[in-house]
């Protein structure tokens, strides 16, 4: 359309120029310069598709399609073609596509794997699109560094989070307990759960693995990885043996639920326990509380993790990244769809913070106006929380690492290995696992 408008403008520019020469012969010489508009207009309207791939619920997919909408809507030259799964079909479905060197312009990258796929040359280093095509001045340094492997930004993150207990006060109250207490600890909760077992409940189910141990570890001064990544970053096997000795003495108790009824409902909110009424609660970030109390549809709240030290475990973590692929022939345009989910305000009142508290201070403002009273609640909790961090580990996970850990928990849970021979299998598995990365 902008092409064909500019090719009719030029006869009747060409008239009213003659119109207005006064007799004067000489030719009027503006075609060059309307050709060259042309030329400029046909090169900012040059057709662009990016490919746009993440995870996530029904909820996620629905307003990230909105956001699309909108980006589309504001650059027409723009087609995105959105690439979606639940988290495990995700990374499923991406290391094929990275083995074939065909992976979507954007991904969503987890803290656990960014590593793998930037250190595999799989993700750009974004660090030349800094505040050019993405803007990151209002962003805290801490915050953006956290997608850095070494000095390459391999990804800009989507929001922060914490961790946390998300629970029903009513169904607490059931168990004999008025509230979580401010500064608890672990074997203040270990007397909450069996209180719960005791009301007929279950306290929680159960914690992920790798995301709870490094805590745990956090808290000890120690942390899962090592910082280079190349082994555990804990030497005494205690620390692994307590740990989960607990998780699985929980279990063992009734506190929690059994691992086969973990593993039926896993991932799945609906099947959860505090949405039927049959649990107190669940351990996780809190980008995840919005949709859970959604779910749930009762009244909520969020606890802190559990201590001693929890000032030296806790750590505001980024939910997950936007990276650009180094495959990515719209390298650009990709950084630009970026800067617009980051700083556009409209967008982030459709976000509102469910993939975490924005990064940017100015969208924090922006989106507080439209936040439903748990999206409130997240907010406030994650403001709370942050004086009382720590700086977060580097992103040095292993995704092999991860399942190996997520499979002997299991283990553990269903009584066949003891925490003490998990400890050491743990330890020879894994550090074999980093050395040879």
């Amino acid at each position: 359309m902008k092409k064909k408008s500019a090719v009719l403008v030029i006869p009747l520019l060409l008239s009213m120029l003659a119109g207005c020469s006064g007799g004067n012969n000489a030719p009027v010489n503006n075609t060059s310069a309307a050709e060259g508009d042309t030329k400029a207009t046909e090169t900012a309207a040059k057709p662009v598709t990016l490919r746009i791939a993440w995870w996530g619920g029904d909820t996620r997919h629905s307003y990230t399609q909105q956001v699309i909408d909108m980006y589309e809507a504001a650059n027409p030259n723009v087609t995105i073609e959105p690439e979606y799964a639940s988290f495990d079909d995700y990374w499923k479905k991406l290391a094929p596509q990275a083995a074939a060197n065909r992976l979507p312009d954007i991904v969503q990258m987890d803290i656990s794997y960014i590593n793998q796929y930037g250190s595999n040359g799989q993700l750009e280093d974004m660090t030349s699109y800094l505040n050019k095509q993405i803007q990151v001045a209002d962003v805290n340094e801490n915050v953006l560094s956290t997608g850095k492997i070494g000095d390459k930004q391999y990804g800009v993150p989507l929001g922060v989070n914490v961790l946390g207990f998300q629970y029903d006060p009513a169904l607490l109250k059931k168990a004999g307990v008025e509230s979580i207490p401010e500064d608890w600890t672990w074997d203040q909760y270990k007397e909450i759960a069996l209180k719960a077992k005791a009301a007929g409940l279950y306290f929680d189910d159960s914690m992920a693995a790798d995301v709870f141990f490094n805590y745990y570890l956090r808290t000890k001064g120690k942390s899962l990885y090592n910082n280079e990544g190349t082994a555990l970053g804990y030497e005494d096997d205690a620390l692994f043996t307590d740990f989960f000795g607990m998780l699985s003495g929980l279990i063992a108790e009734g506190a929690v639920p059994t691992q086969d009824k973990l593993s039926q409902s896993k991932g799945v909110i609906e099947e959860s326990n505090i949405v039927k009424s049959t649990g107190i609660g669940v351990w996780q970030w809190s980008n995840q509380y919005v949709a859970l109390q959604i779910a749930v549809n009762r009244p909520m709240e969020l606890a802190p993790m559990p201590g001693p030290d929890m000032q030296k475990g806790l750590y505001m973590q980024p939910s997950m990244y936007w990276s650009i692929t180094s495959n990515s022939q719209v390298k650009e345009e990709a950084a630009k769809f970026i800067d617009f989910w980051t700083n556009n305000a409209e967008a982030n009142k459709l976000i509102k913070g469910e993939r975490g508290v924005p990064i940017s201070s100015k969208m924090k403002e922006a989106v507080s106006s439209v936040l439903t009273d748990s999206g409130k609640q997240v907010f406030k909790f994650v403001a709370d929380m942050e004086p009382k961090t720590s700086p977060m580990s580097p992103p040095t996970g292993s995704p092999e690492v991860v399942a190996l850990l997520t499979d002997l928990a299991e283990q553990m849970n269903f009584g066949q290995i003891k925490p003490e021979k998990a400890a050491v299998q743990f330890r020879e598995e894994a550090n074999s696992i980093l050395a040879s990365r």
